[in-house]
């Protein structure tokens, strides 16, 4: 795969997202998350501190809240935005987690400078089957899960998806923050966008990934679920669609939609984009337009492995609220 910038202007005319604080802004989002972390009781998802964080990010530096929104209008071509010079505490960062499942409780910096963001573009959301419902996880590698299409892998390279594409209500937006980067290999979040894949599909490929020829599974990260129902690949406006599958876990019906399966995963390696964080750059990720998946990297497990911390991000939550007990943002 060729490795892609994602700093740099899009292959074809189109906008790209991307945001570098100031000193002084840094240090105003530091201290937002620092008094959102330090507010009773200490707890992400407790709502009570969510409210706090709600209220806390109306208080972002301006040229940060215009860049969320605007994102948020339109993604562009590559349908990420790309924060830069963020605050994670620093120093003061423990030993990367190693375990399986590992997540966000007690709030911290980074998490705090997560849920402000997250906020500032729509609702944080998790899943009450996938990690204890927990609104900030880790994404680290685990000894013994190397190979595994999942978070918590490293030795193999993880496929190309769409976040949750089994769920009818997956999320709309991922965010990903760097704490700590892999400094060997310097693994690559990869992106890729369905705007930049759509010229090159075929435009027989096209109709039938416009109908409901496929089904998903869960991912591993998920300790419940069955495969979904038969879905399109593609839905929404013909010339600007939405994209949901996942190509380590989507399967196709017929030996037609199996091969444009295929066709479709080798464009997407294509126009694929590997965006190299390093400690304190965000990636935003429209779930509806892009996929991401990881470059394959070597852990230590010396406590300096790479660590980044995942958020969703719902936009409107009035249609899940039969699902979220309590009006709260686990999703059950």
């Amino acid at each position: 795969m060729t490795v892609h910038d994602l700093s740099a202007p899009p292959a074809k005319e189109g906008r790209t997202h991307q945001l570098e604080l100031t000193g002084s802004e840094h240090r105003a989002v530091e201290e937002l998350a620092t008094d959102l972390a330090a507010t009773p009781p200490q707890l992400l998802d407790h709502p009570s501190w969510l409210e706090r964080a709600r209220q806390l990010g109306a208080q972002l530096p301006s040229r940060l809240r215009e860049a969320v929104r605007d994102y948020r209008h339109d993604p562009g071509v590559q349908g990420a935005l790309l924060l830069r010079n963020l605050p994670t505490g620093g120093d003061t960062l423990p030993d990367t987690p190693s375990v399986k499942d590992s997540v966000e409780r007690t709030a911290t910096v980074a998490a705090a400078t997560s849920a402000l963001i997250g906020l500032a573009l729509g609702e944080l959301v998790a899943y009450r089957e996938e990690k204890s419902g927990a609104l900030v996880q880790n994404v680290v590698p685990v000894r013994g899960l190397e190979s595994s299409q999942s978070n918590a892998g490293s030795a193999a390279e993880l496929e190309l998806h769409v976040e949750n594409a089994f769920h009818p209500f997956r999320p709309d937006f991922v965010g990903l923050l760097c704490l700590r980067s892999d400094t060997v290999t310097r693994a690559g979040t990869r992106v890729a966008s369905v705007r930049q894949a759509l010229p090159l599909i075929d435009e027989a490929d096209t109709k039938v990934l416009l109908q409901s020829r496929f089904v998903t599974a869960p991912p591993p990260s998920f300790r419940s679920g069955e495969g979904t129902w038969a879905h399109p690949v593609l839905d929404g406006s013909p010339d600007d669609p939405n994209i949901c599958v996942d190509f380590n876990a989507t399967t196709a019906l017929d030996d037609e939609a199996a091969q444009v399966l295929e066709r479709l995963r080798r464009t997407f390696g294509q126009v694929a984009q590997s965006v190299r964080l390093a400690p304190g750059e965000m990636v935003l990720v429209d779930n509806r337009v892009v996929l991401h998946g990881r470059d394959h990297f070597a852990p230590r497990y010396d406590g300096r492995d790479r660590w980044l911390q995942r958020i969703f991000v719902h936009l409107d939550n009035r249609r899940t609220r039969g699902h979220r007990t309590g009006n709260g943002a686990v999703m059950v």
